[in-house]
């Protein structure tokens, strides 16, 4: 079972997040949350596999959270529940560790999906969000074409960073290639190193961007 912390200060969200992943048969919120400062109490009490988190919490927002959970509690990754009205917050949470965002208003799968992506180990990014991503960062400071950006790739590069941005984890792509996870994880740190990113979630942008998610 994937275990999930989930928070969120509006109790109807949370009741409805909740009763989706019920569904997915191998997730579990084993505890709840209403603000920043309880999400990251619950998880360092319960050690969940994944943090859902809203953006927009009392005392602390979810970014914050995602902050100290990333700091604190390196092996709970971190899903962002976003909507649109929060653009400005999401150059900012891709320094504070989230490696997935989801719409709360999109398919209720997504958040399955999500939370079974970053579980294991891969970025999560809801197509309408990734999009928003993308446009809030462009406008926000000019940015060199993402084709440029993986011309330093190899073909095998951009062929991972592709899978990245499917939000497959290093054990998917492994299979998906035919070779062992390590080289996977070799590959991805090369990628990240030759791109100038922190984390996976910001190269699965630029993997959208460039327009290399396989279909």
């Amino acid at each position: 079972m994937i275990r999930v912390v989930l928070a969120d200060d509006e109790p109807v969200v949370r009741f409805g997040v909740k009763a989706v992943l019920a569904t997915a048969g191998d997730i579990e919120v084993v505890a709840e949350a209403e603000n920043g400062s309880e999400a990251v109490d619950r998880v360092a009490r319960h050690r969940p596999d994944v943090a859902v988190l809203d953006i927009r919490m009392p005392v602390f927002d979810g970014l914050d959270a995602a902050r100290v959970i990333r700091e604190c509690h390196p092996d709970t990754k971190t899903l962002v529940l976003t909507t649109f009205a929060d653009d400005a917050y999401i150059s900012r949470a891709l320094g504070e560790g989230a490696a997935g965002f989801v719409l709360k208003t999109g398919d209720p799968q997504e958040i399955i999906s999500g939370v079974r992506a970053v579980a294991n180990g891969g970025a999560f990014l809801s197509p309408l969000v990734a999009k928003r991503v993308v446009d809030q960062l462009q406008t926000a400071r000019p940015r060199p074409l993402a084709t440029q950006r993986i011309a330093v790739l190899t073909a095998r590069e951009r062929e991972v960073l592709g899978l990245v941005g499917a939000g497959l984890s290093n054990a998917e792509i492994a299979a998906r290639l035919h070779v062992v996870e390590g080289t996977v994880k070799v590959y991805v740190s090369t990628i990240l190193r030759q791109l100038g990113v922190r984390n996976r979630v910001q190269a699965a942008i630029i993997a959208h961007e460039s327009g290399i998610i396989p279909g």
